[in-house]
């Protein structure tokens, strides 16, 4: 007999990808062109160019066995000093290369923290709207998650609800910001009081509250008056899960890291089970070839202004057609307030105009859809007539 868990996973695909995959379908039958996807969050910015630059150098650098070869399961050293470098001067940290676990990209983060932190009978905690896999990395490492919502109106934290979710089974705090789907950036007024809570509860609790920080859009910000605070200059038990998936339009190379600062509470032990929690997880190593180019390319970014133009195109458009939307702040995705009750039956109307939308119950909040505008401006253009049909159907 095989994990009935295991299979069940394996048997029923995320909303997001069964979506996708009807694309492929549908795109099929009646021209790619004329199917309106917006169901996942694949860059269409192409990778800065000093990536597929530095590509080719490595590739005719003659020496294989360093290019293909392993690296220490931690992480190419050359590659953990400059992050930590590319870190140090951009915030004003002092990491160095042993702070980081160079991973197979965030969600290889998210579940080899997870795993590192938990013992029998841990809880995790994460806001609404949540990427829906944070319950299968959570669920499968045997811990719980409680998902508290947000401020239905700013989907900002609601710290009295925070509050009362918090208890001494609490392990850790899992936050993402930008926000995957709604693009909210968490204020720094916000993690200030989000810091100081943590620290009254492990006070109270005699251990300590990790948070862990889901950080792939963190480049992804498009107003110059708004920053997305680094969390672990608030509070000292931070954990950074990040991802060169979305800065560098590198989604199917599976490259990013784990950040433990030296200002963790019993930090050996916390990086050892990181490690740890890899080798049990089997990841002997990140894959050696773009290690070596993230060496060069970290902290750079793909070109953000095609992003805002979508989002502004998509957020203006949607709500002049009367559509009630999130303003994304970053990432690339809009949260838009379904025109019924029922998400799902929303979205199964709006594929009668070929628009595919992504129902945000997986994400623990019915009644709304997820839009990922990081698609062809081209392709958004298009698609307006047929988001201004469906609110019309609802009028």
């Amino acid at each position: 007999m095989v994990s009935e868990k295991m299979a069940g996973l394996g048997k029923v695909r995320s909303v997001i990808r069964e979506i996708f995959e009807y694309s492929k379908v549908r795109g099929a039958e009646i021209g790619p062109e004329n199917v309106f996807d917006f169901s996942i969050g694949n860059p269409n910015v192409p990778a800065p160019a000093a990536v597929n630059e530095t590509i080719k150098e490595l590739a005719d650098c003659g020496n294989d066995y360093w290019l293909h070869g392993y690296t220490s399961a931690q992480g190419d050293m050359e590659t953990r000093q400059a992050i930590a470098e590319n870190l140090n001067a951009r915030f004003g940290t002092n990491f160095h290369k042993d702070n980081f676990y160079i991973t197979c990209g965030a969600a290889a983060s998210l579940k080899i923290c997870i795993t590192a932190l938990f013992n029998e009978g841990d809880e995790f905690i994460t806001f609404t709207p949540f990427f829906p896999e944070y319950r299968v990395f959570v669920e499968t490492a045997g811990a719980v998650l409680h998902a508290v919502e947000s401020d239905p109106a700013t989907f900002q934290i609601d710290f009295d609800k925070l509050a009362a979710a918090i208890n001494p089974n609490t392990k850790g705090i899992i936050v993402n910001s930008p926000n995957n789907p709604s693009g909210v950036v968490i204020r720094e007024e916000a993690v200030e009081k989000l810091a100081a809570l943590l620290n009254e509860k492990a006070l109270e609790y005699g251990h300590p509250i990790y948070l862990i920080a889901d950080e792939p859009y963190r480049e992804l910000v498009y107003d110059d008056s708004l920053t997305v605070p680094y969390l672990t200059k608030y509070y000292n038990n931070t954990l950074v899960c990040y991802s060169y998936s979305k800065s560098l339009s590198l989604p199917g190379e599976r490259i990013g890291y784990i950040l433990v600062p030296d200002e963790m509470e019993d930090f050996g032990d916390v990086y050892a089970a990181v490690c740890g929690a890899g080798r049990a997880l089997g990841y002997v190593c990140a894959p050696s070839m773009m290690q070596h180019v993230i060496a060069k390319c970290t902290g750079m970014v793909s070109d953000l202004s095609i992003y805002k133009k979508n989002r502004d195109l998509l957020y203006n458009a949607l709500t002049e057609y009367g559509f009630t939307c999130v303003y994304p702040d970053g990432a690339f995705y809009l949260f838009m307030k379904a025109m019924e009750e029922d998400a799902g039956a929303f979205c199964e109307k709006a594929k009668k105009h070929e628009l595919l939308l992504v129902p945000a119950d997986s994400f623990g909040t019915p009644g709304y859809v997820r839009i990922a505008y990081c698609v062809q401006t081209e392709m958004i253009e298009k698609a307006l007539p047929a988001f201004r049909a469906l609110a019309e159907e609802y009028r």
